[in-house]
């Protein structure tokens, strides 16, 4: 397993993606978060075809962090269902992983 992940998530509101990834970044929680302002998104819920204007959210963290960031996205986004989907970092830009590593150190309890 790779040390490094990059999260995926949906949520409805860029209000609401701003919020939690400012919170992410700020505790370190995530080296970056990309925001895709708009997407449609089209699926079934309740057994409806449902076509939705959503944003999508790019975590970049360390897979330590996953759980943690999970729970702050439920708690903190008004989907049922959210999308939050997670893909190993296998390779890159080794200064980029450096600096992901800087980001996010081992020892949150310094930072917070």
């Amino acid at each position: 397993m790779s040390e490094f992940v990059e999260m995926h998530w949906t949520t409805g509101s860029i209000e609401e993606a701003r919020k939690v990834c400012r919170y992410l970044v700020q505790n370190r929680l995530a080296a970056c978060a990309q925001i895709l302002p708009w997407l449609e998104s089209i699926y079934m819920w309740d057994n409806r075809l449902e076509t939705t204007q959503e944003s999508k959210v790019f975590i970049k963290t360390r897979r330590d962090r996953v759980q943690e960031i999970i729970k702050t996205i439920k708690d903190n986004t008004t989907y049922e269902v959210p999308e939050i989907l997670v893909f190993d970092i296998k390779d890159g830009n080794s200064d980029y992983l450096e600096w992901m590593k800087q980001s996010t150190p081992e020892d949150l309890a310094l930072n917070r």
